[in-house]
């Protein structure tokens, strides 16, 4: 008889445990630090911190800052004559403000525009002190925009002024902004409303004043 050779034994041995990863001091049983939910708590507890997620201090201010009633503000419109003018520029701010005024001290913030309602005059803010400011302002319009039978002009059914006077408007412009804070313009210590006057005959000009704000 020959004797039978057998394989040498295998043997299996059982995986190890994987080794307990370190805790950090004070840290809770690995058991305790993550509790086992159920679906339905899982699912409140998914949507509590969604929500917290998406209402954020700063977002919840917004919304609240932006909501209709704190946005509505307040308007106030009201327009100024000012009676005819020498051809110039003439200091306005103290004439205006006599007739907004009453209205204007309804505001604690917001802005006034101006609106002049004129192609042949201007609207501008400067110097409110010294006149001589008003006078060289007018002597430089009158060296930049020519007039007379030399000028180049073609709009002339009003006389040689009436061209450069529509030049000199849109140079200028016809609107002011300015802040309004406390019930008064805020403008600069030197700074003042000019009306430019920009024809020999003029006209009384019309201010539309609009007033915006809380």
């Amino acid at each position: 008889m020959h004797a039978l050779l057998l394989p040498p034994a295998v043997f299996f041995a059982a995986p190890a445990k994987p080794a307990a990863l370190p805790s950090l001091p004070g840290a809770p049983p690995s058991s305790l630090a993550y509790p086992r939910l159920g679906s339905a708590a899982r699912s409140s507890t998914a949507r509590a911190m969604q929500q917290a997620s998406s209402l954020s201090p700063s977002s919840s201010l917004a919304a609240e800052e932006a909501s209709p009633a704190s946005m509505a503000g307040k308007w106030a419109q009201k327009t100024v004559v000012i009676p005819a003018q020498r051809r110039g520029c003439h200091l306005i701010t103290s004439r205006v403000l006599r007739e907004i005024e009453q209205d204007l001290s309804g505001f604690k913030c917001g802005f006034a525009h101006f609106f002049l309602q004129h192609t042949s005059a201007s609207l501008t803010i400067n110097e409110n002190y010294d006149s001589d400011v008003q006078d060289d302002t007018e002597t430089f319009l009158n060296r930049i925009v020519p007039e007379g039978r030399s000028a180049p002009w073609k709009h002339t059914l009003e006389g040689p002024d009436d061209m450069p006077a529509h030049i000199k408007s849109s140079m200028f412009g016809c609107a002011l902004t300015i802040p309004i804070t406390n019930g008064h313009l805020n403008m600069g210590t030197w700074q003042g409303i000019w009306l430019c006057e920009h024809r020999d005959h003029a006209t009384p000009r019309k201010i539309v004043v609009t007033l915006n704000g809380m």
